[in-house]
Formats: structure tokens, C-alpha cells, sequence
């Protein structure tokens, strides 16, 4: 298992039993390194060791294109009540923030990737954050493979990023649980009209779609107020249930 090294405002992520090599000096992970340990280089450059957190996969997990932000992972799991012991189907994969961070929660996960080796670099970050029991990376378009999530379903939550989405949604009826949840992300506010129309059409209730939006605050001698590095938008999610 992986562990934090922090240290001189560096981090750097190693396996227990692997070397670190820096400018700061070369430091030897002990096998049996534990979160809350400090370690030197042998240069005598202090170093704690921190278990991986969510936002820590987020930084360090091998991207394949832009992850799900954590924000927007908090807004899924708020509104749709994801936890331990739920059955979680997720569509684009990508990175797979999403999924590690359910699977961490006590979720099981069943998640595509279309491509195959956005999918490998997937299972390497499930592992990298724990999870590869409790995440089930599969490979293909899933509205090819209907017929088959309807033998795996009910889901109690249905998780969407992928262009397609609208079509998933169409069969929700089939894969969700009673009482269960969609959630769809789409960065164009078009393709969010579009699942609430197919959410509609398929009889799901509770509809709504937010932007998700954040702004950082900057704190100086002179006031407070909102950072000018930008309003932070990020893009759309939509939720329904099955009731």
C-alpha cells in the first residue's frame, strides 16, 4: 500500500519498501511505515507519513483526461445518499476518481471505459487507492451492454459522464433500485437539457440539474473577498430517483 510523504512543503507518493531520491536527501520506506511516523533522509530532512485520503487520489492518481472534481464528487454523493453497501453503476470511467472515492465510501462499483487503456490505467488507480475489490473496471460502451447490466442491475445509484448519457438514462427504470438515484455530469448546459428531457420521458422524479460553481476566497491586509483567479465553474449535474 501506498503511503504520503510530507515534508519541506513537498509530497511525494512510494510504495513501503521503496527509496525516495531527492535533492533533500535519499530516505528508505520501512515496510512497516505507518501514518503518523516521521522519517529522515540521510541528509536529516524530516518527513511524516499520511495515509491516502480522497483529495490525495485526486492529486495523484494517473490522469487520462480532466478528473471529476472533488466538489462534484461531494455534490453526488449529498444528493444521491451513495454509502456503504450500495451497488453503484458508473459510466466513463475516465481517471476514476469517482468510483475510488464511492468504493472507499464501502460501495461496490461496476464502471466503463470505452477505451481500453484509459481502462488499465483505471484498474492501476483503483489499486493504488484500495479499492480494486470493491471496483469492477470493465471495458466497452455500456449501451452495448444493456442486456447484460439488467442481469447485474438493481443499482441503487446510476453515475453518468459520458456523451451518451441521455441513452443510459432511458433504461434507468431497468437498472435502478426503487428509490434509487441518477446523477449525470455534462459540461455543456445542452447535453443537461437533454437528460432532464430522457429523465422526464422515462417517468423519473425529484429532477434538477446545478451548476456547480465555487469561488476561493483571498484573506489580505486589505479585506477579504472573492479570489479574481476565477469563478471556478466546472460544469452540470443532473439528478433523478426512481420512485
Amino acid at each position: 500500500m501506498s503511503v504520503l510523504l510530507v515534508g519541506e512543503g513537498r509530497e511525494y507518493l512510494r510504495e513501503r519498501g521503496e527509496t525516495l531520491e531527492t535533492d533533500l536527501g535519499v530516505l528508505d520506506v520501512p515496510e512497516d511505515a505507518e501514518p503518523g511516523d516521521t522519517l529522515e533522509t540521510h541528509l536529516g530532512t524530516a518527513f511524516e507519513v499520511r495515509a491516502l485520503r480522497g483529495p490525495d487520489l485526486f492529486e495523484h492518481f494517473e490522469r487520462t483526461g480532466a478528473p471529476m472534481m472533488p466538489r462534484d464528487v461531494g455534490l453526488i454523493v449529498g444528493h444521491t445518499g451513495v454509502a456503504g453497501g450500495d451497488r453503484v453503476l458508473d459510466v466513463g470511467t475516465g481517471t476514476g476518481v469517482l468510483s475510488a472515492y464511492v468504493g472507499r465510501m464501502g460501495a461496490s462499483v461496476v464502471t466503463y471505459e470505452q477505451d481500453a487503456d484509459f481502462a488499465d490505467v483505471a484498474r492501476e488507480n483503483m489499486a493504488l487507492a484500495g479499492v480494486e475489490d470493491a471496483v469492477d473496471v470493465r471495458t466497452g460502451d455500456a449501451t452495448e451492454h444493456v442486456d447484460e447490466l439488467r442481469e447485474d442491475a438493481p443499482f441503487d445509484v446510476l453515475t453518468l459522464d459520458t456523451a451518451d448519457a441521455p441513452a443510459l438514462v432511458e433504461h434507468a427504470p431497468d437498472l435502478l433500485a426503487d428509490g434509487g438515484f441518477v446523477a449525470v455530469y455534462s459540461p455543456f448546459v445542452e447535453a443537461s437539457r437533454d437528460v432532464v428531457e430522457t429523465a422526464r420521458e422515462v417517468g423519473l422524479s425529484e429532477i434538477e440539474t446545478l451548476e456547480t460553481i465555487q469561488r476561493e476566497m483571498d484573506f489580505d491586509d486589505r479585506g477579504s473577498r472573492p479570489s479574481t483567479a476565477g469563478v471556478g465553474h466546472t460544469g452540470y449535474l443532473t439528478f433523478g430517483r426512481l420512485v
